[in-house]
């Protein structure tokens, strides 16, 4: 937590006085001595994470192909190309069970 100064504006630094802990100005004279402990937390709220390939949506109009299934062993999978890394390196297919009751997701 930051404390500034009420003259000058300044950040004040914690330094040790003669008995206790003080918040000090580096540029005016203000000293203030701290009598208590100080805390304050805030936790900042996360944004919502959204799926990179496009959600649901991007999987409507896809071709399917004969690709097994590693979690059920069907025969035939959605796919879609998609560059992630540098235009130099081939581009990553992702891949989406055609078994409803699996939809198993997974990249090659």
């Amino acid at each position: 937590m930051l404390m500034f100064c009420p003259t000058c504006s300044n950040v004040l630094v914690v330094e040790e006085g003669e008995r206790c802990y003080r918040f000090a100005c580096n540029t005016c004279p203000y000293i203030q001595n701290i009598k208590r402990k100080i805390s304050n937390r805030k936790y900042p709220k996360l944004k919502e994470v959204d799926d990179v390939l496009g959600g649901a949506a991007a999987w409507e109009n896809v071709d399917n192909t004969a690709e097994t299934c590693p979690t059920c062993a069907h025969g035939r999978a959605f796919f879609m190309q998609i560059q992630t890394r540098s235009a130099d390196e081939p581009m990553t297919t992702f891949y989406k069970c055609c078994n409803m009751k699996c939809g198993h997701r997974w990249r090659d």
